[in-house]
């Protein structure tokens, strides 16, 4: 079983308004889709680490675009 913990934050109201409005379309509660948009950004931002220490890996081959459709045979 999932535990869970309260947190309060202050929104600006054009960001709550838009939270109601996708709510609302989805019939989901603000709840609901501010935890998936919170999981969302975690996930990308756990990539985007991820990539940026490729990046900046001295021993990590770089390869163009085109060098790397040939080698996948596109």
């Amino acid at each position: 079983m999932n535990m869970s913990t309260a947190v309060s934050i202050r929104l600006p109201d054009d960001v709550v308004r838009g939270i109601e409005e996708l709510a609302a379309s989805l019939e989901r509660s603000k709840t609901y889709v501010i935890r998936k948009a919170i999981e969302s950004y975690l996930k990308e931002y756990a990539d985007y680490l991820i990539a940026l220490e490729r990046l900046r890996d001295k021993d990590d081959e770089i390869i163009s675009g085109s060098e790397l459709r040939e080698r996948l045979g596109l």
